[in-house]
């Protein structure tokens, strides 16, 4: 009951303080509430897609691992949308065209279980590490998109909700100052509205912080798969090799 209470006389204090702002004051609560809006839009939509990304390059990962041959993952990765499967397909799409391959023959490969049988020069194996390498790249730039948006919007909505409330404030005090009395009854309704702006800027921002945060830390994560999967691949390339020599 109490609780039901508080929340109509919240409802009510914030439409009131919305009521006895400027034009100004008004405005900024509008951008601000609209960017609420596009900040949990993307923190909902790329924190489902990061969590599909991790999911599927952990259980690609772990595939590649059991692996006897480098091909051992074509089938599944060459479907797959993660980060993990893009590298591996840059890899070997390089790997096939220096190995004359066609997608017939490395099926084929794979079901037999046994690495191919052309023997690749230094610089053709630093040229699949690069392609790796730059695919890792182009894959960190997919997952950073609109992720600058939130960065943005947890250093900018303070200080629009700030300005907002100096503002408020300022015009306040000239009110009084015109009517020539310090009265509660003539500062409240000008201080409240001035106060609205910061309570809507910290609820834009504080979200968007914890957010962004989470969806960073997600990406390293990422990018650390990436980054140990690239070296890995090549491992296992070099390794082939080597055994082809004996």
């Amino acid at each position: 009951m109490l609780t039901s209470f508080n929340s109509v006389i919240a409802v009510q204090g914030v439409g009131y303080a919305f009521s006895h702002s400027d034009a100004v004051g008004q405005a900024i609560v509008v951008l601000l509430l609209f960017g609420s809006i596009l900040t949990w839009t993307i923190m909902l939509d790329k924190g489902l897609a990061l969590h599909r990304a991790v999911k599927l390059s952990e259980y690609l990962i772990s595939f590649a691992r059991n692996s006897k041959t480098i091909f051992g993952l074509y089938r599944s990765a060459h479907d797959n949308p993660s980060p993990i499967a893009r590298v591996y397909m840059a890899g070997i799409q390089q790997l096939m065209e220096f190995q004359n391959l066609s997608h017939e023959q490395v099926s084929m490969l794979q079901t037999q279980g046994t690495p191919p049988r052309i023997k690749l020069t230094e610089a053709q194996l630093s040229a699949i590490h690069t392609a790796l390498e730059r695919e890792v790249a182009d894959q960190i730039m997919v997952l950073e998109k609109r992720i600058g948006i939130l960065g943005t919007a947890v250093s900018v909505s303070p200080f629009f909700g700030l300005f907002g409330t100096v503002w408020g404030i300022m015009l306040a005090f000239t009110g009084v100052a015109a009517h020539g009395s310090a009265n509660i009854g003539a500062l409240a309704p000008g201080v409240s509205g001035a106060l609205l702006t910061t309570v809507v800027g910290l609820v834009v921002a504080i979200p968007s912080l914890i957010g962004y945060n989470l969806l960073t830390v997600t990406i390293r994560k990422l990018t650390v798969y990436m980054d140990n999967f690239t070296e890995e691949f090549v491992a296992k390339v070099k390794v082939e090799q080597l055994e082809m020599g004996k």
